[in-house]
């Protein structure tokens, strides 16, 4: 009979975190990039009152007698399917279709973390950034690590030539501002100059921001990504961000063409993909779950009273 007790005290704790998750699922169902978790149970072991026996010329076979002694959690899963896409019209707001996250840091060359939250804007010195500050990482064939976006100036002042721009004087001119720019679906950054010329933003080997309108793509930046082996192996650190673990996979930044990781959106933002529905039942059966094993622990104890009552 004290089994029937601690089995429903594990119940309880078991429905208890249940209810934990959903709640979390909950309050986040209006939060950007927000992937919903589910909870798993498993029995714990079984007390053996009797083991099985083989069937035999003249008897038949016996199987074993089991009482289960409760329950434990046997994992707590992120479930990464997609969220809704919503549209904002906003440039800098992105969405990937498909498997690849989001690379962003809060330093260059500091740690990596994965997002599906593409809410990202710039900063004051032009960086593309996330709600967080941290940079949103960018990668392209010149460069051997990840770097930030800077999309304010063309620092090489070339022209469609390839050429140095210069004045009427032959001298070099001043620095011409990126006066408007837009992020296609492979990621790149396609900038327009205060000139009028157009292209795509790329970095040469010593870390110039350029406006680049030649054949050569190896200096052209892409928003970098990732894609995992197990998705859900990443673990949530906050603010809709993700990292990598023994169980994830190795992240590699990439550009989203490399890793067959989908294609990006913008004026569109990746929702939640929480589904009230769903979790307003898995509510009800967690609260009834609850109240079923708080139910056993009170027979129990009524059928205990009645053993000790047998002494009056």
């Amino acid at each position: 009979m004290l089994k029937s007790l601690y089995s429903g005290v594990s119940g309880m704790k078991g429905f208890q975190t249940k209810l934990d998750v959903i709640g979390n699922n909950v309050a986040n169902v209006n939060t950007v990039g927000f992937k919903k978790s589910r909870v798993m149970f498993q029995d714990i072991i079984n007390q053996n009152i009797a083991g099985a026996t083989a069937a035999t010329n003249t008897r038949g076979g016996i199987n074993p007698r089991q009482v289960g002694l409760g329950t434990k959690i046997a994992s707590i899963d992120t479930i990464q399917t997609p969220g809704s896409p919503m549209t904002t019209n906003v440039g800098t707001d992105l969405a990937i279709d498909g498997d690849a996250f989001f690379a962003v840091s809060p330093e260059i060359g500091g740690a990596q973390y994965l997002t599906k939250a593409g809410n990202f804007t710039r900063d004051n010195n032009g960086n593309l950034v996330n709600s967080n500050g941290y940079f949103v990482l960018g990668v392209n064939k010149s460069s051997n690590t990840p770097v930030k976006i800077n999309i304010t100036e063309d620092a090489r002042n070339l022209d469609a030539s390839g050429n140095p721009l210069r004045d009427n004087n032959g001298n070099p001119v001043a620095p011409m501002k990126f006066t408007s720019y837009a992020i296609d679906a492979n990621g790149y950054i396609n900038v327009v100059r205060e000139d009028g010329v157009s292209g795509k933003l790329a970095m040469n080997p010593a870390g110039q921001y350029y406006l680049n309108t030649t054949n050569n793509t190896n200096d052209d930046i892409s928003l970098g990504t990732a894609v995992v082996t197990n998705p859900s192996g990443l673990k949530k650190i906050g603010n809709t961000m993700f990292q990598e673990t023994p169980n994830s996979g190795r992240v590699n930044i990439e550009k989203i063409e490399d890793n067959a990781g989908g294609q990006m959106n913008a004026g569109v933002l990746e929702m939640s993909n929480v589904d009230l529905t769903e979790e307003f039942t898995e509510m009800i059966v967690a609260q009834r779950g609850f109240q079923a094993n708080a139910r056993t622990i009170t027979t129990s104890d009524s059928m205990l009273e009645e053993i000790v009552n047998l002494k009056r």
